[in-house]
């Protein structure tokens, strides 16, 4: 089994890359897309073969998925790029990565996309049932380019099996995204809680979607069991809550809030670090 893994030097990619290669058998190999050849070297080193290409590169495409029976397709423009960018990436060259690998025969395509696909929030916890529903402050480039991206990968007919990662808020391992979120929680009341995701996690998540011979429909949240408030936020990071975060109003406490029922029913997911308490606890954050 040869499986093609992309965004392999993004915050994701780099940690999940590691943990695939290191859990490999002796019959599964792995291929991994950068755009220079040197930025494979430390995938290289840990036994992966380098595809060099760009993902906006139709051309290359045919290439990096030749031979491949399995995508994990995690390459993304997050929030704060250009609308056109979070398109041409987020949409147009996971839906081209896609078509490429139908094409090739690969089987099975894993696509990490996130749980703002949601929208707005339902006033409780968030399942895999739920359609997109355009709003909230998280709405935007980002969100709507990974909504349509899900809608076209899964709309693909020709038998390649197309299963969906959906991440909420992913921190860990010196990630500095968990520095990052009180530039949000600043603007926050108090109690507004954010769902969360180890790494380890993550990659236990994707491992799951990538090997499990059956699943029960495509689409899978995967999340930890205890989203944190505003105020946990900052004492997290170290630093003294604003105190107009305690005289403001959360509107809809579930915002956000994703369920990870179905995952953890299907696939026996179970958080290795169920809170960020318990990663802080372990080092690991």
């Amino acid at each position: 089994m040869l499986t093609l893994v992309t965004g392999v030097t993004g915050q994701v990619g780099r940690r999940f890359a590691p943990r695939l290669l290191a859990r490999r058998r002796p019959d599964e190999e792995v291929r991994v897309l950068v755009r220079e050849e040197s930025r494979g070297e430390p995938f290289a080193a840990l036994g992966a073969e380098v595809a060099v290409g760009d993902l906006r590169d139709t051309d290359a495409l045919g290439g990096a998925v030749a031979g491949a029976d399995a995508v994990v397709h995690v390459a993304a423009s997050f929030r704060g790029v250009p609308d056109e960018e979070a398109w041409a990436v987020n949409r147009d060259a996971a839906v081209a990565l896609g078509r490429a690998a139908l094409a090739s025969g690969v089987r099975r395509f894993v696509q990490v996309s996130t749980g703002n696909v949601y929208g707005a929030g339902r006033g409780r916890p968030l399942v895999e049932e739920d359609e997109s529903r355009p709003g909230g402050e998280m709405w935007g480039a980002y969100a709507e380019s990974k909504a349509a991206a899900e809608r076209e990968l899964l709309a693909l007919d020709g038998g390649m099996e197309v299963r969906i990662g959906r991440l909420p808020f992913v921190y860990g391992e010196g990630d500095p995204h968990l520095a990052q979120s009180l530039r949000w929680a600043a603007h926050w009341a108090a109690s507004r809680r954010l769902q969360m995701v180890h790494h380890a996690d993550v990659a236990q998540g994707l491992l799951r979607l990538l090997h499990a011979p059956a699943v029960t429909g495509p689409l899978y949240n995967i999340a930890d069991d205890a989203p944190v408030t505003a105020v946990e936020l900052y004492a997290l990071n170290g630093a003294e809550v604003p105190a107009e975060l305690y005289g403001r109003t959360d509107p809809d406490p579930w915002f956000g809030v994703m369920s990870a029922e179905r995952i953890r029913r299907d696939l026996g997911f179970r958080p290795h670090f169920p809170t960020v308490w318990a990663a802080r606890d372990a080092g690991a954050l």
